[in-house]
């Protein structure tokens, strides 16, 4: 493996050092495989974040000579990247919504079956029910709308990065999230939990 001297800290810097060491690529790896694994098992569910996450960067090991050395970090690169994987299991996370929104009708009926049940149990249950009507949100979502809002939400990205992560221009960006938002926000009754990056698990 590679050794990154210490005057090496962007990620710019060691695809441009990669030229003559490919093996410097394991820092990015390290840098960002977790957060490219967390974010396809929030999409997708665990079965297919494994997949999703090794080929995220083996797309990225084979195109990295056209890395823009101006952007000095590659994270919104790598995202680009596993977005574009993602949106080829679309189906499987359509799948994914429905089931988490069937899973809080369910959990709507126990709640009336828990008379007198402990006030933990029912918090859980409410967690549950707003997870759920949030899948089912996000099912209804454009492609398109949905994919900027969970870059922000879950993969921590702002306007600029989804930018450049998704090819489009930055107000593109914008106007995406502020649709996405707003109809969320009016399908969960005014609560926004992507706000807060809340996750289904």
């Amino acid at each position: 493996m590679g050794v990154v001297t210490r005057d090496v800290c962007t990620d710019a810097e060691i695809i441009s050092r990669m030229h003559g060491d490919p093996a410097l690529f394991d820092t990015i790896f390290d840098r960002y495989y977790p957060a490219i694994h967390g974010y396809a098992t929030r999409r997708l569910g665990r079965d297919l974040a494994d997949d999703v996450a090794a080929e995220t960067f083996l797309v990225a090991f084979d195109n990295w000579r056209r890395y823009d050395t101006t952007q000095h970090s590659a994270r919104p690169w790598l995202f680009g990247i596993a977005s574009n994987l993602i949106a080829g299991h679309q189906r499987t996370e359509a799948r994914r919504y429905r089931a988490l929104a069937r899973a809080e009708q369910a959990s709507a009926a126990d709640r009336d079956s828990l008379d007198g049940a402990a006030d933990r149990i029912a918090v859980r249950l409410d967690a549950q029910a707003v997870r759920g009507r949030l899948a089912a949100a996000l099912e209804e979502l454009a492609p398109a709308d949905r994919e900027v809002v969970l870059l922000v939400a879950w993969a921590d990205l702002t306007c600029e990065d989804v930018a450049r992560a998704l090819g489009i221009p930055a107000g593109t960006a914008r106007s995406r999230l502020h649709r996405a938002r707003r109809r969320l926000r009016a399908a969960l009754g005014g609560a926004d939990p992507t706000a807060t990056g809340e996750d289904f698990e």
